[in-house]
C-alpha cells in the first residue's frame, strides 16, 4: 500500500470563485504511480469547498447565481455580527458543499465522467491564497502483480 500527499496552492478571488483542479490532481495521481486506489482532495480552511462539475463558463455562472440565492452575501449572519468579518455566507456555503471529495483510481487515472472535472470553490469575501491537499492511497502496478 502506498500513500502520497501533495499540496496545491492557488490564488483565488473569493465570492465562490471556481477553479478547475483536474489536471493538477491527475498529474499527482500519475506521478504517485498508484494503479488502483483512491485520491482524496481536501480544501484547507472553513470557507472553501471541493466538488465536481462540468467546468464551463455558463455552468460556472449558474453555480455562482444559485449559491448567492442559497446563502447570499447580503444576508445578515450571526457569524458576521460576532466577528465583524462579513463572511458568514462563505462559511455556510462551504459547510453545505463540504471540504473534500474522494475519487477512485483505476489504471493510474482518476475515474471521472467525460465532462466531470474536480474544482475548488473559494466562498470567502476576499481574494485568498488557497491550500488544497491531494492524498493518493492505493497499490502500484508492481504491488498488484506481486499479489496475484
Amino acid at each position: 500500500m502506498k500513500i502520497e500527499t501533495k499540496d496545491v496552492y492557488l490564488e483565488t478571488e473569493g465570492f465562490s470563485d471556481i477553479h478547475n483542479l483536474t489536471e493538477r490532481v491527475e498529474k499527482i495521481v500519475r506521478d504517485s504511480e498508484v494503479a488502483e486506489g483512491f485520491c482524496h482532495v481536501f480544501a484547507v480552511g472553513s470557507t472553501a469547498s471541493i466538488s465536481t462539475m462540468e467546468f464551463e463558463p455558463a455552468l460556472v455562472k449558474d453555480i455562482k447565481e444559485k449559491l448567492e440565492e442559497f446563502a447570499s452575501e447580503k444576508e445578515r449572519s450571526h457569524h458576521s455580527e460576532t466577528w465583524g468579518d462579513d463572511n458568514g455566507f462563505s462559511h455556510i456555503r462551504a459547510t453545505f458543499m463540504g471540504p473534500g471529495i474522494t475519487v477512485p483510481i483505476r489504471e493510474s487515472r482518476c475515474i471521472l465522467g467525460t465532462w466531470q472535472q474536480i474544482v475548488v470553490l473559494d466562498h470567502d469575501n476576499r481574494p485568498r491564497k488557497r491550500h488544497v491537499v491531494v492524498q493518493v492511497v492505493g497499490c502500484t502496478s508492481e504491488t498488484l502483480a506481486q499479489a496475484k
